[in-house]
């Protein structure tokens, strides 16, 4: 009785949930840094602070003089090298208090997976990008600005192989195209032979923003669907459309709750 006493003192269940709290935090990193470059460049940052405490105890005075020197200037290093991943992060956790919501109807929806599956039939490439509650203009470089309601025609005629604007990606907002011809980041991942360049442009919007992103291979036709870092592939129009509807139509519905649980972890990612 006096063990359980003690742990549930103030002092004792405060320390718990700090506890819990931190643990959470870091499990947090772990699953956003998993298989990105960012996982690598933690381990070399922990290999260097592990022989910053090996060379203060075994008295390597230069070698101790120069790795002090560099952690005395850690969080600055971590800013410039984790920025990418660091604005990620942030991202994630205030999407769940955004408060920007797109006007979104079946039928645009319909119009971008019949595109896609006439884009697919006829083997043309295609990169179709749908800005979700993260502005996209400072991801997107060169592009032409259209402005035009979202029809399957337009982006038919935008992606035809002999059009001028055909290699780069089309921007879709509020069911209008904004922008054609961009040119998106792309990942360091690796991908598999069959993923092209376009494959690695959609997987590196998707690693900075909450973009949705749909790709049509140009060699095998293979319809591919990216959202948040990870790609679906070969999704029929039926399939397409229903994973299309399931996010932008589906998600106008309240949240329940207010805490982002699944920044933590806790909850996998539908």
């Amino acid at each position: 009785m006096e063990i359980i006493e003690n742990i549930l003192r103030r002092g004792s269940v405060i320390d718990v949930i700090d506890i819990l709290i931190v643990a959470s935090f870091f499990y947090w990193i772990m699953l956003l840094v998993r298989g990105t470059r960012a996982e690598r460049m933690l381990w070399g940052l922990a290999v260097v602070v592990f022989v910053f405490f090996i060379s203060r105890r075994l008295e390597f005075f230069t070698l101790h003089w120069i790795l002090n020197n560099f952690l005395a200037s850690i969080v600055i290093i971590i800013i410039v090298v984790f920025q990418q991943d660091i604005r990620r992060a942030l991202m994630q956790v205030g999407r769940p208090f955004s408060s920007r919501e797109s006007v979104r109807s079946a039928e645009f929806v319909e119009e971008i997976a019949k595109a896609a599956s006439s884009m697919s039939s006829a083997r043309m490439g295609g990169l179709i990008v749908i800005e979700r509650g993260v502005d996209l203009r400072d991801f997107l470089e060169a592009g032409v600005s259209i402005d035009a309601k979202l029809t399957k025609e337009l982006l038919l005629t935008i992606f035809n192989p002999g059009a001028p604007l055909h290699d780069g990606a089309v921007v879709i907002r509020d069911g209008r195209v904004i922008k054609a011809g961009c040119i998106l980041p792309l990942t360091a991942k690796e991908l598999t032979g069959s993923m092209g360049t376009r494959h690695r442009a959609a997987l590196g919007l998707t690693e900075e923003t909450d973009a949705v992103v749909i790709v049509v291979s140009e060699n095998t036709g293979e319809v591919s669907l990216v959202v948040e870092e990870r790609i679906e592939t070969g999704p029929d129009l039926k399939v397409l459309f229903a994973r299309l509807k399931k996010i932008f139509i589906a998600e106008q519905r309240p949240r329940k709750g207010f805490f982002p649980w699944k920044v933590f972890g806790f909850i996998p990612k539908g």
